[in-house]
């Protein structure tokens, strides 16, 4: 893979997660925080990642996309003919994360959270020690 194909890739990964995070109505700042971006980046720069930005191809970002796009599949197929039925389940209080929705759960724990959301939907994946 050439490096121009890989920074196509990753435009259209960060494209499709910001669409997703879109879908699960997290504003500006909780976006920031799901990926892991510094302390007051600025809507701007949010916006250039739907633009023409790819998303910071650091270990913390890396590491927090791989649970995103987990949890999106993970999603897809446990509603394979509803996209708007995964948003609605990211939006719902669960008993699992004590009556939070899994969004909230994962804004308010981070890293932990975005594991705990995707521990919950793919039942075969486990993070490791």
């Amino acid at each position: 893979m050439t490096e121009r194909q890989t920074e196509d890739a990753r435009m259209k990964m960060t494209r499709y997660v910001m669409g997703l995070l879109e879908s699960w109505e997290l504003n500006a700042e909780q976006q920031v925080g799901v990926l892991a971006l510094p302390d007051g980046t600025r809507t701007r720069v949010l916006r250039s990642f739907r633009d023409d930005t790819p998303l910071p191809d650091t270990d913390d970002v890396n590491q927090r996309l791989e649970h995103i796009l987990a949890i999106d599949d993970a999603l897809h197929t446990t509603y394979p003919h509803s996209e708007k039925m995964g948003a609605l389940w990211m939006r719902r209080g669960h008993r699992r994360f004590k009556q939070r929705t899994p969004v909230n759960t994962i804004i308010e724990d981070g890293l932990q959270g975005l594991v705990s959301v995707r521990m919950h939907l793919d039942c075969s994946w486990m993070s490791s020690p």
